[in-house]
């Protein structure tokens, strides 16, 4: 056997070094493995010359994790983690998630992660915590409300337009209770804190409506791994799946939503499909021991021509700082965000 002290542990850097990944890649595929293209970061284990083992970095999320197999067995997993979360850790993130095969639950689960969801035998998402999403789920209660009817939305907001109004306002009505919940990660035109503002000054009349910061524990599409899901139809099933199984499972009986509201998606083929999803994973008894939740989809609100409206389309006229046309599709505070912030910006 080689000795393991021998290993040495190295950090790439991938955008400054991309002509380091090439060995990367070869041991990913050795174990049929792909390369997500959003790592930041690879922690390498090489015995001399040779790559033993690598591990990809990405927030806080550890993505590609591999072993050369005749290194396997030899205790070099555990410490290629404990490398990468310690470089983490350096980074800021303590709270760490990672992705993989259900056939390699066991082998993580020894190295200090604990599953957090599992669909099928396709992935599942482990946190290095124990008690991560009962502390989430704890923080949760705190802001729930009594009520026959509780509603949930969840939006990006990128930005808030009159048609996110339309959605919060239709399910407030119906609700004794509506959580709205803002996704957190910065994959957007609009840095999360900004997309907060606009959502939080936008619905700030509505008397029964609990804005939240999105968490970790709702998954963002654009950050979703690919690397060991060779099929692109797949991962979005699996993100789907992954995401609606943890609403239903922790964030729906923390806060009693009995209801989750969403707007025709006519512009987006994924999130069509994510939209169908929901009904499948939400509703459907055989899906999960948590109680189902009801999905409801509201028709989005139109322009006067008949048009739905789009944060998209307003991303678009931003760009050609067109504000009398942005004026008719964004609420005043949305409008007054903007102007603040992007008027100079653009011009």
């Amino acid at each position: 056997m080689f000795n393991p002290e021998s290993i040495d542990f190295s950090v790439i850097d991938v955008r400054q070094q991309p002509q380091a990944l090439d060995d990367v890649r070869h041991l990913l595929a050795s174990s049929q493995l792909g390369m997500d293209d959003d790592i930041e970061l690879f922690v390498t284990a090489r015995f001399g010359m040779q790559l033993v083992g690598c591990a990809g970095l990405v927030s806080n999320t550890i993505k590609c994790v591999a072993v050369d197999e005749a290194w396997r067995g030899a205790n070099l997993s555990a410490r290629l983690l404990g490398e990468v979360e310690n470089l983490a850790v350096r980074r800021g993130h303590f709270h760490l998630f990672l992705y993989t095969r259900p056939c390699n639950l066991q082998r993580f689960r020894s190295c200090g992660f604990y599953p957090l969801v599992q669909w099928d035998k396709v992935a599942v998402l482990m946190e290095n915590s124990p008690v991560g999403i009962l502390h989430y789920c704890q923080r949760l209660k705190k802001q729930a409300h009594s009520g026959q009817r509780i509603g949930a939305v969840v939006m990006n907001a990128n930005p808030f337009t009159l048609g996110h109004r339309y959605l919060a306002e239709q399910a407030a009505a119906s609700c004794d209770w509506l959580h709205l919940f803002v996704v957190s990660e910065d994959v957007s035109y609009f840095p999360f804190r900004e997309r907060l503002e606009m959502v939080q000054q936008g619905v700030a009349d509505l008397p029964n409506v609990t804005v939240h910061a999105g968490s970790d524990y709702l998954i963002s599409r654009a950050t979703f791994p690919g690397y060991f899901l060779k099929d692109a139809g797949l991962v979005s099933q699996t993100w789907s799946a992954m995401d609606l199984l943890i609403f239903r499972n922790y964030i729906a009986p923390a806060l009693d939503i009995t209801h989750r509201f969403v707007g025709t998606e006519p512009f987006c083929p994924v999130t069509n499909q994510y939209n169908r999803d929901m009904h499948q994973w939400l509703e459907e008894a055989s899906r999960s021991p948590a109680q189902p939740v009801t999905v409801v989809e509201t028709p989005r609100k139109r322009h006067a021509s008949g048009r739905e409206i789009s944060a998209s389309e307003v991303r678009a006229l931003l760009k050609s700082q067109q504000w009398a046309r942005i004026a008719e599709i964004v609420p005043p505070t949305t409008l007054a965000h903007l102007q603040r912030h992007y008027c100079a910006a653009v011009a």
